[in-house]
C-alpha cells in the first residue's frame, strides 16, 4: 500500500513538473515571438513614428534616458527567456535523474529532421533547418526592403540639392546606413551558437557543438553585409569629395574610425575562416579569431549603446559563459592515468567529482601547457557517468600537430610523473532518447568512433536497468590499418565496475581499408601510465556544480539587475546633469564605454561570488577523493605497466573484421530491419554526406532517421 502511495505521489510530482515545464516553454516562446515581432516592425514607419515614441515617453527617465526603451524592447526579453530556460532545464535534469522507466514517447517532427540538402555550401541541412534559414533570410530581405522603401521615399532632388549631392549619392549614403542596420540583426544571432553553456539552445533542442555551423553561416552573412556597408560609405565619400570623413570620430553619433577598425578586425577573422586557409593554417585561424574582442569593442564605440541593444542579449550571454570558462580553466584537474594505444591514440583518465553527471556525446575542452599554453582542443567524453562515477575519460587520436605532440610525449620511454591539464566543460545534449528506436546504427570513420564509445557504454548501463528497453546496436566503423582496431578495446571501461554486454544486442562490422589480410602486429602493446597528481590538482567538476542551471540563471538575472541599478545611478547623477536626456552633449562613445564596463563588472562580480560559494561546498568532496586515491594508489613500480592487448571475449565475439575494402553503406543501411531506425554518422565529411544521401533516399522497408555528429569546434 505504501509503495503505491509513493508511486502515485511520484507520478503526480512528475506530472505537475511536466505542466510547469510546458508553461515555461510556452512563456519563453511568447516572449521570443514578441521580440521577433519588434524586429519585423522595426523598419516600418509605424514603429518609428508611433510605437517607439510611445514606449520612450513611458520609459524616458532620469535613470535610463532614451536607451531605456531599447533595453526594454530588445535586451530584457531575451535575458528573461535565458533565465526561465535555466529553471526549465534544472527541472528537466532533476526529473531525468529520478525516472525509473525510460521515456518511450513518440518522436516529433521526425520527417522535418531528415536531410534535404546534402551536397552544397551549407553542408548537411535538415528540413527544419532549411525552413528556419529561409525565414531568417526573409527577415533580412524584409528589413532591407522596408528600410529602403521608407528612407528612399524621403530622398528627392530638392533634399539632395540641399546637401550638395545628387540623388544617387544620397541614396548610396542611405543604402550604406541601411546595410549597417540589417547587419546588426545578423549580429544579434551570431553569438548564440558559440555560447557553450547556453540555456537558450537547449530550449530549441540544440547543442552548441551541433550549432557551430549556424555560427559559420551567420558569420559569412554578417561580414558580407558589413563589408558592403563599409564599401558604400567609401564610394560615397570618394564621390562627394569628403574622403576625410574616414578619419572622423564624432563626439556625438557614429564614429567612422571605430567602424573601420571593427571592419578590419572582422575581415581578418573572415579571411582565415575559409576552408582551404583554415585547414592548412589552423593555428592562424585559431589565434586570429580572438580579434572578435577588438571587433566588438570598436563596434560598440562605432554605433553606441542605443543600436547595440539589439545584439546585446546574445553577446551578454556569451560574456557570462566566457567568464565562467575562464574561471574553470584557471585550475588544474587531477590526471590519474593514461593508456597509450597503437595508431598514435591516447586515452586520458581524469578524476571527477561524484556529483558530475553528463550524457553521451558530451564534449570537454582540454589544455596541456607543456604542449601549448594557448591552444584548447575539444574531445568527446568516452566514459559513462553511471558506470564510472569517479573517472572521466577522453580518447585523443594523433591527427594533427598538437595531438601528435601529446602522443609522443606520453609514449616516450622517459618517465612522466605528472602532466598538467586544464579543462572546460562538459558540454553536451541535455538528454538523449536512445530507447525511442528499435535499432541504432552508428557509422564512423577513423577517430569518429569516439562519440559512439560513450553511447555504447550508456546502453550497457541501460541494459542493466529494470524495465528499460534497449535498442539493437549496429556499429559500422572504418579504419586505415589494424593498429586502429585498438580503439575498439575502449568500448568497455577498465574501472572496477562490472561491464556485462550480454544483455546488449551489439554487432560491430570493422573495415580496414589499407590492409588486404591480417598481419602480425609488431607494434608496442597497450600500456598504462599512472601519474602522481599534486594535492592542488582538483577532481574534474562542473564549474557551477550539480545545480548548474539554477546558478547560471541566478548569475544572468542578478548581474542584469545590478547592471540596471548601477547604470541608472550613473545616468541619474552623472550623465543627466550634463545633457538632460538630450543625447546632444554627452559623448556617445563614452556612454557606450560606461555601459560595457558596467556589464563586465556586474558579470564578473556575480559569477565570481557564485563560484566562491560553490567552491566552498565542493572543497570537502575534493578532499575525500584525494584521500581515497592516496589510499588506493599503487607502488612506484606500477606506474608503467602493460595492459591486455585484446578485447574481452564477450566483445571480441561481436566484432567482424573485413580487410581491403570500404563498407558498402547503402547495402548495410537498407538491410537494417526495424520499425524505427536511428542512424548516426561521425567522421570525415564525405562519409557523413554519403550516409545522409542514403537516408534521404528513403525506402519502403526501412525508416532511417539520420543525425550527423560534426564536432567542428
Amino acid at each position: 500500500m505504501d509503495a503505491k502511495v509513493v508511486k502515485n505521489s511520484l507520478f503526480i510530482s512528475h506530472e505537475g513538473f511536466g505542466i510547469v515545464q510546458g508553461a515555461m516553454r510556452i512563456l519563453s516562446l511568447v516572449v521570443f515571438l514578441g521580440t521577433l515581432l519588434m524586429w519585423v516592425m522595426m523598419p516600418t514607419d509605424t514603429y518609428k513614428q508611433s510605437w517607439l515614441p510611445s514606449i520612450r515617453e513611458k520609459t524616458n527617465s532620469t535613470y535610463f534616458g532614451t536607451q531605456g526603451a531599447t533595453l526594454l524592447i530588445y535586451t530584457f526579453p531575451i535575458l528573461f527567456v535565458a533565465a526561465v530556460g535555466c529553471i526549465y532545464l534544472h527541472i528537466r535534469k532533476k526529473l531525468a535523474n529520478q525516472k525509473i522507466k525510460c521515456n518511450n514517447n513518440t518522436r516529433r517532427f521526425a520527417s522535418w529532421k531528415q536531410p534535404v540538402l546534402v551536397r552544397g555550401p551549407l553542408g548537411i541541412v535538415s528540413g527544419i533547418e532549411l525552413c528556419f534559414f529561409i525565414m531568417f533570410i526573409a527577415l533580412l530581405a524584409w528589413s532591407f526592403s522596408a528600410y529602403i522603401r521608407s528612407r528612399f521615399a524621403q530622398i528627392t532632388s530638392a533634399t539632395a540639392a540641399m546637401k550638395g549631392e545628387k540623388v544617387w549619392q544620397s541614396e548610396l549614403d542611405t543604402a550604406g546606413l541601411i546595410l549597417g542596420l540589417v547587419g546588426n540583426i545578423c549580429l544579434a544571432f551570431l553569438f548564440y551558437p558559440v555560447t557553450r553553456g547556453s540555456s537558450v539552445l537547449p530550449l530549441l533542442g540544440l547543442t552548441s557543438e551541433g550549432s557551430v555551423k549556424y555560427h559559420i553561416w551567420l558569420g559569412h552573412i554578417v561580414m558580407t553585409i558589413f563589408t558592403a556597408h563599409g564599401l558604400c560609405f567609401v564610394v560615397y565619400w570618394a564621390n562627394t569629395n569628403s574622403i576625410s570623413e574616414m578619419l572622423k570620430w564624432d563626439k556625438i553619433g557614429v564614429s567612422n574610425v571605430a567602424g573601420e577598425m571593427a571592419l578590419l578586425a572582422g575581415l581578418a577573422m573572415w579571411f582565415t575562416t575559409f576552408p582551404r586557409i583554415r585547414r592548412k593554417f589552423f593555428e592562424l585561424f585559431f589565434y586570429t579569431h580572438y580579434l572578435y574582442i577588438v571587433f566588438m569593442i570598436f563596434f560598440v564605440l562605432h554605433v553606441g549603446i542605443f543600436y547595440c541593444s539589439v545584439m546585446l542579449p546574445g553577446f551578454y550571454l556569451f560574456v557570462v559563459d566566457r567568464y565562467l570558462r575562464f574561471l574553470q580553466s584557471r585550475r588544474n584537474v587531477r590526471l590519474v592515468s593514461a593508456r597509450v594505444l597503437p595508431g598514435e591514440t591516447v586515452e586520458l583518465n581524469l578524476a571527477k567529482s561524484r556529483g558530475l553527471s553528463y550524457n553521451p556525446l558530451s564534449v570537454m575542452f582540454i589544455n596541456v601547457p607543456s604542449v601549448s599554453k594557448l591552444q584548447w582542443h575539444p574531445f568527446t567524453i568516452t566514459s559513462n557517468s553511471n558506470l564510472e562515477p569517479e573517472k572521466l575519460s577522453i580518447v585523443i587520436k594523433g591527427d594533427g600537430t598538437w595531438t601528435r605532440k601529446l602522443y609522443h610525449m606520453l609514449s616516450s620511454p622517459a618517465s612522466l610523473d605528472r602532466l598538467e591539464v586544464s579543462v572546460e566543460g562538459p558540454y553536451g545534449p541535455v538528454s538523449t532518447d536512445l530507447s525511442r528506436f528499435d535499432t541504432l546504427v552508428m557509422v564512423s570513420g577513423g577517430s569518429g568512433i569516439t562519440p559512439f564509445i560513450s553511447i555504447i557504454r550508456e546502453l550497457i548501463y541501460m541494459s542493466t536497468t529494470p524495465n528499460c528497453k534497449v535498442p539493437k546496436v549496429f556499429l559500422i566503423c572504418a579504419f586505415k590499418n589494424s593498429a586502429d582496431l585498438s580503439m575498439l578495446d575502449l568500448i568497455l571501461p577498465i574501472c572496477g565496475t562490472t561491464s556485462d554486454i550480454s544483455n546488449l544486442p551489439l554487432q560491430i562490422e570493422a573495415f580496414l581499408t589499407r590492409e588486404e589480410k591480417p598481419i602480425t602486429d609488431n607494434s608496442k602493446p597497450l600500456t598504462a601510465i599512472w601519474f602522481k597528481p599534486k594535492e592542488t590538482d582538483a577532481p574534474f567538476s562542473a564549474i557551477l556544480g550539480s545545480n548548474g542551471w539554477l546558478w547560471l540563471g541566478l548569475i544572468i538575472a542578478s548581474s542584469f539587475i545590478i547592471y540596471l541599478i548601477l547604470i541608472g545611478v550613473i545616468t541619474r547623477y552623472y550623465i543627466y546633469p550634463i545633457d538632460h536626456n538630450t543625447n546632444d552633449i554627452f559623448s556617445t562613445s563614452w556612454r557606450a564605454v560606461i555601459h560595457m564596463l558596467v556589464i563586465c563588472i556586474c558579470i564578473a562580480m556575480t559569477a565570481s561570488a557564485a563560484i566562491f560559494w560553490i567552491k566552498r561546498e565542493n572543497a570537502s568532496e575534493a578532499k575525500q577523493v584525494q584521500n581515497m586515491e592516496g589510499a588506493t594508489s599503487g607502488s612506484p613500480g606500477s606506474y608503467n605497466m602493460e595492459l591486455e592487448s585484446l578485447p574481452p571475449q564477450s566483445l571480441a565475439q561481436a566484432i567482424n573484421v573485413h580487410y581491403g575494402r570500404r563498407p558498402d553503406l547503402k547495402r548495410l543501411l537498407l538491410e537494417c530491419i526495424g520499425s524505427s531506425i536511428k542512424v548516426l554518422a561521425s567522421g570525415p565529411k564525405t562519409l557523413r554526406r554519403d550516409v545522409a544521401t542514403i537516408c534521404s533516399m528513403g525506402s519502403a522497408d526501412t525508416d532511417l532517421h539520420f543525425e550527423s555528429l560534426s564536432f567542428t569546434w
